[in-house]
């Protein structure tokens, strides 16, 4: 299942396409320059032969270069397709340091959670990355709380946050798994996500997006 095209109101360089990928109805999403072709992928949770070859046929079909895969984090839900996307791209992933031992985890919690064709990730190659740094177009924040490692992507001049398990619409990431914390989230939310102008696009690890205006005004937990 997939969206269409994603765009704010304005004219925009980058281009969005979001996928719903997986039991868990998780938002995977490339994001590419229209005038470079350059592309990133955040979230490739997608499972299964079939999943996989409609992310890399999108970005094939469309001339795409494929230059960084980043996690918002390492739950399984947006990992299944990982190492397939890594290989089939030659590129390593892009995550917090703190995301390394759920990385690590794949197969265990795959089990868990009915991913039971997951690869073993621990022969990945990786790129850390911490609040502050930029990575292509992206400036990088740490959002920890829904579990260790947990990171939005900025897209300031399109006004766009890819958030992740952080922030939903109307809702928050649960914090009741190992290394989840409540008032951490809560604290992320605020100095990470809320800080940023009231018109950005909140564009969700699940469900529909939504504005940082909508959820400081309507969303219960940070009221």
């Amino acid at each position: 299942m997939t969206s269409g095209l994603l765009e704010n109101s304005k004219e925009v360089a980058m281009k969005v396409k979001q996928f719903v990928f997986n039991h868990f109805m998780e938002n995977c999403f490339v994001v590419w320059d229209e005038a470079s072709k350059e592309a990133s992928v955040i979230d490739p949770g997608a499972y299964g032969a079939y999943e996989v070859e409609e992310l890399v046929q999108f970005v094939e079909k469309n001339g795409l270069t494929l230059t960084h895969v980043l996690l918002t984090h390492a739950h399984i839900d947006h990992i299944a397709g990982l190492k397939q996307v890594c290989e089939h791209f030659n590129l390593p992933v892009t995550l917090h340091a703190d995301g390394l031992k759920l990385l690590g985890q794949a197969e265990v919690y795959g089990s868990v959670m009915r991913f039971d064709q997951v690869a073993n990730m621990s022969d990945l190659r990786t790129v850390l990355i911490n609040d502050g740094d930029r990575v292509g177009p992206f400036e990088c924040r740490y959002v920890p709380g829904h579990c260790p490692g947990s990171m939005a992507f900025v897209l300031h001049e399109e006004r766009m946050v890819f958030t992740g398990d952080a922030l939903f619409r109307g809702s928050i990431g649960r914090t009741d798994l190992p290394g989840g914390n409540y008032d951490q989230l809560i604290k992320s939310i605020r100095t990470q996500i809320l800080t940023l102008d009231d018109l950005y696009e909140v564009l969700p690890g699940h469900g529909d997006t939504t504005s940082v205006g909508e959820e400081k005004m309507y969303n219960g937990f940070l009221q």
